[in-house]
C-alpha cells in the first residue's frame, strides 16, 4: 500500500510540473508572435516612409 501511495504522489507531482511547463512554453509562444507582428509591422511603416521620400 505505502508503494501505492508513493506511485500516485509522484504520478501527481510531474503531472503538475508538466503541466507548469507547458503554461510556460505556451506563455512564450504567445510573446514571440507578438513580437514578431510588431516587428513586421514596425518594419512595414518604415519601408512605407522609404517609399513615400523617395526622391
Amino acid at each position: 500500500m505505502p508503494e501505492e501511495n508513493a506511485a500516485k504522489a509522484l504520478e501527481t507531482e510531474l503531472e503538475k510540473s508538466r503541466l507548469a511547463q507547458e503554461t510556460k512554453n505556451e506563455r512564450q509562444v504567445w510573446y514571440f508572435l507578438g513580437y514578431f507582428l510588431f516587428g513586421i509591422h514596425i518594419i512595414a511603416f518604415v519601408m512605407i516612409y522609404a517609399v513615400r521620400h523617395a526622391k
